[in-house]
């Protein structure tokens, strides 16, 4: 087992990953305080439920809760909204949820963000615990307490800072994860190693998907690394008011590759993978970075299976500009990007150059 800590004052905690952390006295002690004795609302999708949720059941009760009730809501992105949230309100208060109850986040990203934002909202706010399921989750957003809903017009447009008050990183939930849901996670991953840690990205330069997969000494080295760059951010930057926002790395191109494929033509992990590519361009053409960085990252997304270019009639390169205008890091009309200046280095820009903006989403659709 792994111990990440995220030291934030009084709203530290730990992360913890591994495999079998339900039989690690040590994890299950770390657990026990926000279990033993509590209401536990476990929010899931319909999908993660049938899978997971006698698992996550039988290991609360093991560390003494009340009483567990179950909120669920259909799988996906397109449940990421206000209307979801209002059911789940809907169904705590049927459920006589009080202010002594603690939130059990349990599946993917969509999961982690919704149920941290109703707990973050609900009876003005309940401490929550992250139960992430798949690979993207585990390694970003089920550390540093963003959460929230999308609205039509983009995504995390509605939402808060909320910390959990831990991370039960348990491997074994990614064995049901279907091969694009690992891809997904994997571009999180590569996004690490541009903006933080070259050696990362070395070392996943001589991986593949399925030896990833097959090999759980190696997958728990490169999720804990990942969890601690992650850590590492928020702890110098809980509010994303600098720092942090390097985490965005190819994600304002990326979401607005998400949103206009409808949140399922490409995945999160797919659209920043797209994304980053396109942000890699643009810093070659602004003189950032030089030209064989993106050809380097093309190559190690491609061998992980994940996309670099787009296709589609509506990723347009005007259209996906005009999405990008409503994203949350538009600041004085002018975007803030982050952009390469060699892997493993980074840095914020502000882009208001149009033309070239539009050649860098150009050169990624197909």
């Amino acid at each position: 087992m792994k111990r990440v800590p995220v030291s934030l004052g009084e709203r530290s905690y730990e992360v913890l990953t591994g495999g079998g952390l339900d039989r690690a006295e040590s994890a299950a002690a770390a657990l026990r305080p926000f279990v033993e004795n509590r209401h536990l609302v476990v929010v899931a999708d319909a999908a993660v439920a049938e899978l997971h949720a006698g698992r996550l059941d039988a290991l609360l009760a093991a560390q003494g809760a009340a009483k567990v009730t179950r909120l669920t809501f259909p799988a996906g992105e397109a449940s990421k909204t206000l209307g979801t949230l209002e059911s789940l309100y809907h169904q705590a208060v049927a459920a006589k949820v009080d202010r002594r109850a603690v939130v059990a986040a349990l599946g993917g990203g969509v999961t982690g963000d919704l149920a941290g934002f109703f707990a973050a909202s609900f009876l003005r706010g309940l401490p929550f615990i992250q139960f992430p399921t798949t690979l993207l989750a585990l390694v970003d957003s089920s550390v540093g307490g963003k959460v929230g809903v999308d609205l039509p017009e983009g995504k995390n447009l509605v939402g808060a800072f909320h910390q959990p008050k831990l991370v039960w990183g348990e491997l074994e939930f990614l064995k049901t994860l279907p091969g694009r849901e690992w891809r997904c996670g994997l571009g999180e991953i590569v996004k690490y190693g541009v903006i933080l840690d070259s050696a990362l990205f070395t070392k996943l330069e001589s991986y593949t998907l399925e030896s990833l997969q097959a090999d759980t000494t190696e997958l728990s080295a490169v999720v804990g690394r990942c969890c601690e760059l992650k850590a590492e951010v928020v702890i110098q930057d809980e509010h994303e008011t600098g720092l942090r926002a390097i985490l965005n790395y190819g994600h304002t191109f990326g979401h607005a590759v998400e949103v206009l494929g409808g949140y399922s033509k490409y995945n999160h992990g797919e659209g920043v993978a797209i994304g980053m590519g396109m942000a890699a361009d643009l810093a070659v053409d602004l003189g950032l970075c030089t030209a064989d960085l993106p050809v380097r990252q093309d190559r190690l997304l491609r061998r992980l299976g994940l996309p670099t270019h787009c296709a589609g009639a509506e990723f347009a390169s005007e259209a996906v500009l005009d999405k990008m205008g409503s994203d949350k890091k538009v600041l004085d009309g002018k975007l803030r990007l982050i952009l390469p200046r060699k892997v493993g280095t980074v840095e914020i820009v502000a882009v208001s150059a149009r033309p070239a903006l539009l050649k860098a989403i150009r050169g990624r659709v197909a």
